[in-house]
């Protein structure tokens, strides 16, 4: 596959042979690296039955703005049965590029289903931590029982991840990751930590600033512990942006090579299968995953597809509250385009779990922000797109699926709903469970200023925003247990954790119910 040509490579500290390869990439077949190559750790993700992708990315000074040679480095990667990794049962060698930052993406296919492996790669002379992940039971089996948590919204500059140090020693199948992976901007003074770089806007310091997210030692823990299904936001591209259009009005044009920049760091930083590696400015990020016949989880993009935010004409960008504003009711407006709607009332037609999740980034529930008679809704929301929110849930009522729960996060804070076709009505059915958690370490909206909107919201069953945490339910065919996990500060590192409420969904039985104690 090579030809017989090598010569000596030395630049930024590495040294190694290099093989010239058939397309003219140059192969650093013993690559020796200035610096420790997985300082990023490893992860899992994307679990099916049979099959998991291991990540991990080669960067020995992932900050210091001298990245790794332009070649191609070989990563040797095995999977096995045990923790001491002596009895491995598969294993392989895939380049890792520089076209994707040094990023693998390694699909390992005929697994068990159900059942823990672990994993570990290898550059040159160099090891990495060793990762553990599972598998999903097969399609039809019949499982007694799902454990899972979900986590959102990890502004580095607010505080630590402590969170993630807590939620590394549960007893879980798999983790959700809601979006705000990433945060943009710049650093300011003040904060407990502080962004290195400046406010990402190309590929460069986009991968600079995932990478100073993914050097926390509680992310990496987390992610080597169980596998991640990720679902992005806005903050891994910029603040409240809708599809090509800017918060900041910039010219489109530019501002869909930032966003070509940020699809592209997102993929070559998280557990994603290469069906997801971009194609120019899109990523295909929206899919479903089955476990067994207890639950299947549709994950749904709310950001790429969208139409702009209602009721701009103000000359503001992004979200906002807005007082009679017809346009958020529009039906030609969709929040998740057309074909991901179609993609998803579809799986909900042809649902056959005993649990259907809906996945995705926000609070669904109307929120009313208004005072007195006049009723305000925030537009960067399901509010702002009320008509793809009573479409799905006319889908829902029409095709009955079983026992639906939206999951969500964005508002940094906790919410419990009862979703209805017409809010505005207090007879209207519960149509869904809605359970959103809070953020990792972001800083939740004022507490005084919602809980007076709680009085003109009665769907809404528990809000809470003081607390850091991450959301863990436990699921079985007859009930669906949920635990809002919170730490009382993330400033420092070292807080314990709590569950500062637990709530109850029994099946057939729509709406959650609070557990005493």
């Amino acid at each position: 596959m090579f030809n017989r040509r090598q010569f000596l490579l030395t630049a930024g500290g590495a040294m190694g042979w290099v093989l010239w390869s058939d397309q003219r990439l140059p192969l650093l077949a013993q690559p020796k690296f200035s610096a420790y190559p997985f300082s990023l750790g490893v992860a899992s993700g994307d679990p099916e039955s049979n099959s998991v992708v291991l990540w991990t990315r080669l960067a020995p000074n992932p900050l210091s703005g001298q990245p790794i040679p332009a070649v191609a480095i070989p990563v040797q990667w095995k999977i096995a049965t045990d923790a001491q990794m002596t009895q491995v049962i598969q294993q392989g060698t895939v380049q890792a590029v520089p076209q994707w930052g040094h990023s693998v993406h390694v699909v390992v296919e005929n697994l068990s289903p159900g059942q823990w492996y672990w994993y570990q790669f290898q550059a040159g002379d160099e090891i990495s931590p060793i990762g553990r992940t599972r598998t999903m039971p097969a399609l039809e089996s019949q499982a007694k029982q799902l454990k899972f948590a979900y986590v959102s919204c990890q502004h580095y500059e607010y505080g630590h991840y402590t969170a993630y140090q807590h939620l590394a020693q549960e007893e879980l199948d798999l983790v959700l990751h809601l979006g705000d992976y990433i945060y943009e901007g710049k650093s300011r003074s003040g904060r407990p930590r502080q962004h290195v770089g400046p406010n990402p806007v190309d590929l460069k310091s986009y991968r600079w600033r995932y990478a100073l997210y993914k050097s926390d030692p509680h992310l990496q823990a987390a992610h080597a512990a169980f596998p991640f299904i990720c679902i992005w936001d806005d903050h891994e591209v910029e603040n409240d942006y809708a599809n090509n259009e800017s918060q900041d009005f910039a010219d489109p044009a530019v501002f869909r090579r930032r966003r070509q920049a940020a699809y592209q760091a997102y993929y070559e930083h998280l557990p994603l299968r290469p069906t997801a590696q971009p194609q120019g400015d899109h990523l295909q990020l929206y899919r479903r995953f089955r476990f067994g016949d207890l639950a299947e989880f549709h994950c749904l993009d709310t950001r790429q597809y969208r139409d702009d935010q209602a009721c701009d004409q103000n000359g503001k960008g992004g979200g906002q509250v807005v007082f009679n504003c017809a346009e958020r009711l529009d039906p030609k407006r969709s929040l998740l385009g057309f074909e991901q709607e179609d993609w998803l009332l579809d799986g909900l037609k042809n649902s056959s779990t005993g649990w259907t999740v809906i996945a995705q980034q926000m609070l669904m529930a109307e929120l009313n922000q208004g005072i007195g008679p006049l009723a305000g809704h925030w537009t960067d929301g399901w509010d702002g797109y009320a008509a793809t929110r009573d479409r799905i849930f006319k889908g829902i009522t029409q095709y009955q699926p079983k026992n639906p729960v939206v999951i969500g996060g964005d508002i940094h804070s906790f919410w419990v709903t009862d979703l209805k076709s017409d809010f505005q009505d207090s007879q209207s059915p519960v149509v869904a469970t809605e359970i959103v958690g809070t953020s990792i370490s972001s800083r939740g909206p004022n507490p005084d200023l919602f809980t007076l909107a709680l009085k003109v919201n009665p769907h809404i069953k528990f809000f809470e925003s003081r607390y850091r945490g991450y959301v863990v339910c436990e699921v079985t065919p007859e009930q669906w247990t949920t635990q809002l996990r919170v730490v009382d500060q993330v400033e420092k590192p070292g807080a314990p954790v709590r569950t500062l409420a637990s709530f109850q969904i029994k099946n057939g039985q729509p709406g959650a119910q609070k557990i005493d104690g």
